[in-house]
């Protein structure tokens, strides 16, 4: 009998317990009208049809947006939807609408619904502001989370500067950024580009929030893109990701060829590593940097900040050895502001341009992943145990090569580096920031070892 009144009140707990889990949420749409909602900036129709809001694409009309009344900070949102083929929607959260921004234009982040072959359905955008923090490149497996024209489920978790979503039960993007804590949402009938067809529709079912007793997802595995500076998550801990760089102090670096971090040329200020403007040369006032440490394969990410004219990189496998009097020599993620560096016109093709394999490989730059000069870029160069190797910029790769190929060798001996015997070739190396005697400014660098 004792254990019996045991287990019945551990039934009754746990039920209590539902229960109050269950009251958190309430529901964002009636499934009768649109009331509680508002249309803001395009003008394509939503109705409410058979319990669900319908969005319709229309010629003519902008981005359309259906508002949810009031803003949010914290919140786990849940919804279903699905789209004809052939169209593009979205979830505005922590979103604004200002009239002295872009005329009142909607701005902030978007969970994307995106059909097309690139399949970046679950990816956070940053509408009508930074474009995107996290395409699906960053996670493939997701890409196969949607299902075209079918019902799908949506979770978003905001909570503190954690962004996480999920497509029908997938984990797709993990954004960590502080730019704005809370806002609007609402959602979105994208508008028709050239060559669509206007007539497209987008369903939205079961929309419910909870604002309260917020417990987040337990930790997976997939990419963390963290743009807090110089901060590491517990999820970015767990999945191999140190900081290269640690904000405050030089440990863990020192001059090219020397025994300590050089006394003048490079200067910290307020969580930013930078290069000290002298007359523009390479190399010849504080002079590079390199880590303590070398790598053989492995992930690095920074973010840079360049000003204007500026030229710089972040070069990989220095081994110090060719004791060269400019910067050292090594495989470069070229910096460079293209427009105003006359170095952009020189070697071939492009191959001097941002982002390129310095001297050897010009970068497919897509025009959304540039920033402005004196915005920050998000930087990545990853090498593979099997000598593959990419360049990355702000969430596009830009570069893909393999070390030591035909091709790499052929593209070497018609480059600067041919008097150079095995170029890029060390079995492991340090990193080095480089210094080209203009303002050039890191932060948030990190390492992860692969093997």
């Amino acid at each position: 009998m004792k254990r019996l009144i045991v287990w019945l009140f551990a039934c009754s707990a746990l039920a209590g317990y539902a229960q109050k889990k269950d009251k958190d949420w309430r529901p964002l749409f009636n499934g009768k009208d649109l009331t509680g909602w508002k249309q803001i900036n395009g003008k394509a129709p939503y109705n409410v049809e058979n319990g669900m809001i319908v969005g319709t694409t229309i010629d003519g009309s902008p981005n359309s947006f259906l508002m949810a009344d009031g803003t949010y900070g914290d919140f786990v949102l849940e919804l279903e939807f699905k789209m004809d083929d052939g169209t593009n929607s979205g979830v505005q959260f922590r979103s604004e609408s200002k009239p002295d921004y872009l005329d009142g234009r909607v701005f902030g982040y978007q969970l994307d619904f995106d059909p097309s072959p690139r399949k970046w359905c679950g990816g956070i955008y940053d509408e009508a502001r930074r474009q995107w923090l996290y395409p699906l490149d960053y996670n493939p497996i997701a890409k196969s989370a949607y299902r075209n024209t079918q019902w799908n489920s949506v979770r978003i978790e905001a909570i503190g500067n954690s962004i996480r979503t999920w497509i029908n039960g997938i984990p797709c993007a993990n954004l960590v950024d502080d730019m704005t804590p809370k806002g609007l949402i609402a959602l979105q009938v994208h508008a028709v580009g050239k060559g669509e067809t206007a007539g497209k529709h987008v369903w939205f079912k079961n929309i419910r929030i909870k604002t309260e007793n917020l417990q987040p997802s337990p930790i997976d595995n997939i990419y963390v893109v963290n743009f807090v500076p110089n901060t590491l998550t517990e999820q970015e801990k767990k999945n191999g990701v140190v900081l290269l760089w640690d904000g405050k102090t030089t440990n863990g670096w020192r001059g090219t060829s020397k025994d300590s971090f050089p006394e003048k040329g490079w200067e910290i200020v307020d969580g930013t590593l930078n290069v000290v403007k002298s007359a523009g040369a390479e190399s010849q006032n504080g002079g590079d940097i390199v880590t303590t440490d070398e790598y053989a394969a492995f992930d690095l990410q920074f973010e840079f900040r360049l000003t204007e004219g500026a030229n710089s990189g972040v070069k990989y496998f220095v081994t110090e050895k060719e004791k060269t009097q400019g910067s050292a020599i090594g495989l470069e993620y070229q910096i460079l502001d293209d427009e105003k560096h006359p170095d952009a016109k020189l070697g071939a093709v492009g191959n001097r341009t941002l982002a390129s394999l310095y001297d050897l490989i010009p970068a497919n730059r897509n025009p959304r992943g540039v920033h402005k000069i004196g915005e920050w870029n998000l930087g990545r160069v990853i090498v593979y145990p099997d000598n593959r190797v990419e360049h990355w910029l702000n969430g596009y790769k830009v570069v893909e090569y393999v070390r030591g190929n035909n091709i790499y060798k052929a593209l070497v001996a018609r480059s600067k580096y041919a008097q150079w015997e095995d170029f890029g070739m060390a079995e492991k190396g340090h990193i080095l920031l480089q210094d080209h005697g203009d303002r050039v400014s890191y932060r948030s660098i990190k390492i992860k070892t692969l093997k």
